[in-house]
């Protein structure tokens, strides 16, 4: 069983002054899907708080790393910045259909900036959610259609 991770990003929860929705959203598909997950990581907003915890999460094991929030564009939304100093390649097929999805059910959809890649060597998947816990439970079965055979392949599976 791989072990997944969920962090998500947000001022107002991780000072305590609202319940983190979203991320008990991420760990419940996970963990239906088989993934040893545990609860949400709650970071402020943005990209050196982002960048921290995706490294912290690698080096514990994480091979899938689902974030939420950060990815829109207010001042504050840097998720997809502090995403991009750990990955070393972009997978963006993953957020070109949460995009497309996303953008079906809410034109809001289209201002996602989130990110999805491969951080090397470590094998692992990370892939940027909107905020939202609608915004992720639409979005965790675009990942988990296509998470276990990235991590098969990054683990050195063939095709």
């Amino acid at each position: 069983m791989s072990r997944a991770a969920v962090i998500t990003v947000s001022d107002r929860s991780s000072s305590g002054g609202r319940d983190d929705a979203s991320g008990p959203v991420a760990v419940a598909a996970l963990r239906d899907a088989g993934f040893d997950c545990a609860d949400a990581v709650v970071v402020p907003d943005g990209a050196d708080s982002v960048e921290r915890a995706l490294v912290a999460e690698i080096l514990a094991g994480a091979k899938l790393i689902v974030t939420s929030g950060g990815t829109g564009v207010s001042p504050r939304d840097e998720t997809p910045e502090g995403t991009r100093r750990v990955v070393t390649r972009e997978v963006p097929g993953i957020v070109e259909e949460l995009r497309r999805r996303g953008a079906a059910e809410m034109p809001a959809g289209m201002l996602s900036r989130g990110v999805a890649g491969v951080a090397d060597p470590h094998g692992a998947l990370i892939v940027n959610l909107p905020g939202s816990p609608k915004g992720v439970a639409s979005g965790m079965p675009v990942v988990l259609s296509v998470a276990q055979h990235a991590l098969d392949q990054l683990g050195g599976s063939d095709h």
